[in-house]
Formats: C-alpha cells, sequence, structure tokens
C-alpha cells in the first residue's frame, strides 16, 4: 500500500474557505507546511463553492511553490496525495428531532443529530404541551433539512404515539429547506414493532428511512446508525443542493463531512489516543458548540443563540447583566456595557478598539461558554428509564433525572477554539475566560487550537488517525498552562492549600490565584495539601501529588473556591478582577 505524502484539506465556513497542507517528514512524521484561506463563494454571483476552494488552495501554491491544482483548476488527489473536505456553509446541517418521551426517546434523538453535526431547530414530543395543530404549524414553519424521528423500544409493546408523531408529520407535508419539489428526508430510528405502521402512515409524504432503534430497550442507546443515516442523506440532499457542492464532491478522496462532526472525530481520536477525559469549544459569531469525551462516550451540543457577534445581545438577555459585569475590573454605567454589546451585533465584524472594550467583550464570552456548558451537561447524562420498568402512562411521568455524565474532577484537558479565544491577544487571557466559564476541578491542561484546523484535521482522522493525531498534538495544539484547583469554601483570606513545587512551599489563601514559572514543556510535580474543607480529588483535607508540564503561561494555582467566590459590591468586585488579573501579569487597564 502507498505512502501518504501530502494532504491537501479544506474547510469551507459560511464566510471563509481555509486550506491547510500537511506533508510527510524525512523522520516519517506529518506536520502542518502552510495555511491558505479565501472567501466563500457559495452565494451570488459566483454560486458555486469550488471557487473560494481553488482560491484557498492556490494560495497554498503561492506560498509553497509548489502545484496543488491540475489544469483544470481542481485539486489534484492520488494515492499519496490526498485531498479532503469539510464544510458548513449554507447554514450547516439543520433537524428536528422528534420522540414519544421528550426526556427519554426524544433526548436519545437529540444527541443522534448533535453527535451527527447538526443544529437541532426544535425538539417535538407528545408530552412536550404543545396540541397538534400548533405541531403542525411549527412543522411547516421550520423547513428544516431533514427530521429524525424516534420512540419505543424494541423489547416492549406496540407504542401508538409514535404513530401520532407520524400522522402529524403526514398532515404537516413538511417541505425541505433545500430543493424545490425534493420529499423531506425523515429518519424512523423507533420501535422495531412501529415500522410497518409509520410506513403506511407517511406513505409517500416524506422520503422515509428506518434505521435500528436508538432506544433498543430502556437502559442501552444505540447512536451510530442512526447518525451514519444523518450523514449519508446530508451529503446526498443538503450537500446535493448547495451550488457547487456536486463538484467538490468528485474533487474529495472521501466523503464531504460536516464542520461540526469533523470536530467531534478529532476529539474522539485525541480522547481514544490519549485515554483521557476531553471538553472543547467552538464559539463562534452565532452560535457555541461544546463536545465532551467522558468514560469514552462523546457529546456535543450547540447553542444556537450564544454568540460573540450576531448573538451577543442575545447572551445578554440569557445571563442578565449583573453576572456579565462581575468580570470587569472596572465600574462603568450599566447603558454603556449594553450599547458596546449592541454595537457589536450591529456591527459583527469589529474588533474592540482599547483595553475597556476587550474587556467587556472578553465577559460576555465567559457567560456565553458558561451557558452553552449548562446546556451540555444537561444532555450529556446517563439515560433517564436505565434498570426501571414502566408502562406508558408511568413512562410519562419519568423526570429528566440522568446524572451528567460531565465530571471536572475527571476531566484531562479542556481545549478553546473560537475567535474570541483563540485570537485573544495574551495566552493568559484565553486561560482566564475558560477556568472562570468552566471552574475546572483538581488538575486541568488547559489549551487552544492555534488556527482552527480542528475540522480538517477530523476528516483525515477517519482516513490516518496517526497522522491526524500527530498535526493536532504538533501544530494545532496550544498548551497553554496545568491549572491546580482546589474544591471548597472559606472565608477571604483563610488558609486553602499548600504546594510544594520546585522544593520551594507556596501557602496559598482563600480567594488568591497565583502564577508559578513553568517552561514551556518542562515538567515537574506538584504536591498539594488542601485544608481540611477543600478536596483536589481524593477527599477533603487529604494530600495529592500532580505531574505538570508548562505551557505557554505556565502553572496556575487558582484558590478562588467552586463556585469562584466574587464579591457582591461593585467596588470590590472590580478590585478582586484587578488581582486577579495582576496575578496572570495581565493589565487591567
Amino acid at each position: 500500500m502507498a505512502i501518504v505524502q501530502s494532504i491537501v484539506a479544506t474547510d469551507c465556513g459560511s464566510t471563509t474557505t481555509k486550506a491547510i497542507l500537511i506533508e510527510r517528514q524525512p523522520d516519517g512524521i506529518y506536520r502542518l507546511v502552510a495555511r491558505g484561506e479565501a472567501p466563500t463563494t457559495v452565494e451570488a454571483p459566483f454560486d458555486d463553492v469550488t471557487v473560494g476552494v481553488a482560491n484557498a488552495v492556490r494560495e497554498l501554491e503561492e506560498l509553497t511553490g509548489k502545484s496543488f491544482l491540475d489544469t483544470n483548476g481542481r485539486p489534484t488527489a492520488s494515492e499519496t496525495h490526498l485531498y479532503l473536505s469539510t464544510s458548513s456553509a449554507g447554514g450547516g446541517l439543520q433537524m428536528t428531532v422528534a420522540g414519544v418521551v421528550k426526556e427519554m426517546s426524544a433526548e436519545s434523538a437529540e444527541r443522534a443529530a448533535l453527535g451527527a453535526g447538526a443544529i437541532i431547530m426544535d425538539t417535538l414530543a407528545v408530552n412536550d404541551g404543545r396540541k397538534d395543530h400548533e405541531k403542525v404549524e411549527r412543522i411547516r414553519a421550520l423547513r428544516p433539512d431533514m427530521i429524525l424521528m424516534s420512540g419505543g423500544t424494541d423489547d416492549g409493546n406496540i407504542v401508538p404515539q409514535v404513530q401520532e408523531i407520524a400522522e402529524i408529520l403526514r398532515s404537516a407535508d413538511p417541505k425541505p429547506r433545500l430543493g424545490i419539489g425534493l420529499k423531506l428526508p425523515v429518519i424512523f430510528a423507533g420501535s422495531k414493532l412501529m415500522r410497518d405502521a409509520v410506513t403506511e402512515t407517511l406513505g409517500d409524504t416524506v422520503d422515509l428511512r428506518i434505521v435500528d432503534n436508538l432506544r433498543p430497550s430502556l437502559d442501552r442507546e444505540n447512536l451510530p446508525p442512526a447518525r451514519e443515516e444523518i450523514h449519508e442523506l446530508f451529503l446526498e440532499h443538503v450537500m446535493q443542493q448547495a451550488p457547487g457542492y456536486s463538484k467538490l464532491k468528485t474533487w474529495t478522496s472521501s466523503d464531504i463531512m460536516s464542520t461540526p462532526l469533523a470536530v467531534g472525530k478529532i476529539m474522539e481520536t485525541i480522547a481514544r489516543e490519549r485515554r483521557i477525559n476531553v471538553l472543547g469549544v467552538d464559539i463562534g459569531g452565532a452560535t457555541t458548540d461544546v463536545f465532551s469525551v467522558f468514560k469514552g462516550i462523546y457529546n456535543r451540543t450547540v447553542s444556537a443563540n450564544l454568540g460573540m457577534s450576531y448573538s451577543i445581545c442575545n447572551v445578554l438577555t440569557e445571563a442578565g447583566l449583573e453576572n456579565i459585569k462581575r468580570w470587569l475590573p472596572f465600574d462603568l454605567g450599566d447603558s454603556y456595557i449594553r450599547n458596546q454589546l449592541r454595537n457589536k451585533m450591529i456591527r459583527p465584524t469589529t474588533i474592540p478598539q482599547d483595553l475597556k472594550d476587550l474587556q467587556i467583550e472578553q465577559a460576555a464570552a465567559r457567560e456565553a461558554l458558561r451557558l452553552a456548558f449548562e446546556h451540555h451537561k444537561s444532555l450529556a447524562r446517563e439515560m433517564v428509564g436505565v434498570q426501571q420498568t414502566r408502562d406508558i402512562g408511568e413512562i410519562f411521568e419519568q423526570s429528566a433525572g440522568g446524572k451528567t455524565l460531565v465530571d471536572m474532577f475527571s476531566l484531562d484537558m479542556v481545549i478553546g477554539s473560537g475567535g474570541v479565544l483563540a485570537h485573544a491577544p495574551e495566552f493568559a487571557q484565553t486561560c482566564i475566560m475558560m477556568m472562570d466559564a468552566y471552574a475546572p476541578e483538581g488538575h486541568t491542561i488547559l489549551a487552544k487550537d492555534s488556527i482552527f484546523m480542528m475540522p480538517q484535521l477530523g476528516v483525515l482522522s477517519v482516513l490516518l488517525p496517526e497522522a491526524a493525531t500527530q498535526v493536532f498534538e504538533r501544530d494545532c495544539l496550544i498548551r497553554l498552562a496545568d491549572c491546580i484547583a482546589p474544591v471548597g469554601t472559606a472565608k477571604e483570606g483563610e488558609p486553602c492549600c499548600t504546594f510544594v513545587f520546585k522544593e520551594k512551599t507556596h501557602d496559598i489563601k482563600f480567594g488568591q490565584l497565583v502564577l508559578l514559572p513553568l517552561e514551556q514543556g518542562e515538567k515537574a510535580t506538584v504536591e498539594c495539601r488542601p485544608a481540611k474543607n477543600f478536596d483536589l480529588g481524593q477527599g477533603k483535607g487529604k494530600n495529592v501529588t500532580f505531574n505538570v508540564q508548562g505551557g505557554e503561561v505556565g502553572l496556575i494555582l487558582d484558590c478562588r473556591g467552586r463556585p469562584i467566590a466574587i464579591p457582591d459590591q461593585d467596588a470590590a468586585r472590580a478590585a478582586k478582577m484587578r488581582e486577579w488579573l495582576k496575578a496572570l501579569k495581565l493589565r487591567s487597564e
């Protein structure tokens, strides 16, 4: 089998198409060689995404002096030279999901759709409190790319509520967002006992696909078949309708993958290769995607109303002004802060012009990250109904009580991407935004995606996982700092934890944030002796020793408590924020 020598990979975003060149070095290691970009050309006057792809690849040619386009202007591909692509242009994959019980089958459908890279427009369920005619009107108004339908188990009885959902879909006679005259794809991933009834009810109204049940039993979830069908339909229906994608598909060495799905693939690959638990975030202008792998279980959520430009006023509404103000090292009038955020929404491409404006934007980012993380934890959880037997009436009483899979003590790494995190002027600013939003516990590595190449590496990981991992670790991932944070609370200034680091003892008080020097790549051990009311993962007051490694910032000791203790009064709060920024060698004014 021929050895792949080079890979050109593109990511077609809503506004920008990014291209990267990866080459195999003489030592056998794959490394990033060059990066280019060009405006995405999915809209008029070009109406052909391949124009932007060729322009981005042409920039690689100019940077390297090598040729990657053939005489017809298409990227060359062979056994030794691959061309791969991902895409989120045209609004990405937009789906509606439906299930019998909102907290069970509908929630499994949400996890399947989100894991396949979709934005969920709405979740319908028999017990969601809406009348049938309201559901019909909602489906007609949404015009999703496809619908995922679930409900019932394979080891139970016939569930007539599944047919009710099918009848609602038939009455709505839904039309897809793209492709005039085409039937809307509907995936049924419910009880095998209901397949015939659903097929008969929906008839020729939709393009029906049937896959294995998402919940074959109450205590087991089977998401891969539905996710694979979603991906196939995405390529077959959504991508084929977008201008130029049918041509692009003939260029690539493998199927085009949606950008969020590709990011999830590289997250899964890294977690598997390193055998660690990972939390990742991509915060954009309109949405915030959160990815996690805990105990080998992958989850993704998208908060479609939390972003840093188009959706920044939604962050203001959902978080509240007081929650944004608490992260500011100064006391400005409420109207000034509101106006700054509104201006960002009106002029989404602008960047902060001074430090105060930057701090307001980064304060809003903390809240967007926090709210998106809360949403993620609510979905990334153990299945409701495990080891419990109920008839259909009792199932409707089921509460959303599944325990979250997100265990902060077992979290090994947080990876941040997206403009506000990746392009922060100082590495330490990215660190403190993630620390404030996620409040990591115990020992956690803080890192970021250098130039947002995770989508391209995700699609590469399907073909060459070793190459994707090598580039991710050497050229994509920037290790910022190791953070050690005791969990507990006390009064300001009381003893929190003693750290023995490089033969020096550091007695840290409650409420303090301390940065210790640790050079990039330097390895060391830290002996931690928490006070009796503080826990570092082994129990309150129990000593722990951590192995740490230096990053761009150093070693951060976070003794601010969990939850983070912030003074109530504005003046005291601003002073405390200035103290924390100074501890990380950041300017506050």
